[in-house]
């Protein structure tokens, strides 16, 4: 009895950690995962740096955007899910 209220505490941190920190994180994984997926050419986007432009090309891996200044080549998982809502939002 003495030894399971001794590692009852850390087995209840571990839960809480678990439940308040992993899995949400686990979420928003599988979220932007499905986001990327479902990109097709026309779709206006939003890259994690700030760069705005409209989907050109995409590829298995990396996408070309269309930009003011051209066209560049980046990888799909540079593309913001958040930023990207807002901005088809509007």
């Amino acid at each position: 009895m003495g030894s399971l209220s001794s590692i009852l505490p850390f087995l209840l941190m571990f839960v809480v950690i678990y439940f308040f920190m992993i899995r949400p994180q686990q979420a928003k994984i599988k979220k932007e995962k499905e986001f990327e997926s479902t990109l097709k050419v026309g779709d206006k986007i939003v890259t994690k740096s700030g760069m705005h432009g409209k989907i050109a090309e995409l590829a298995e891996t990396t996408v070309v955007i269309e930009t003011m200044s051209g066209k560049l080549k980046m990888e799909r998982s540079s593309i913001s899910l958040e930023m990207s809502a807002a901005v088809n939002k509007k």
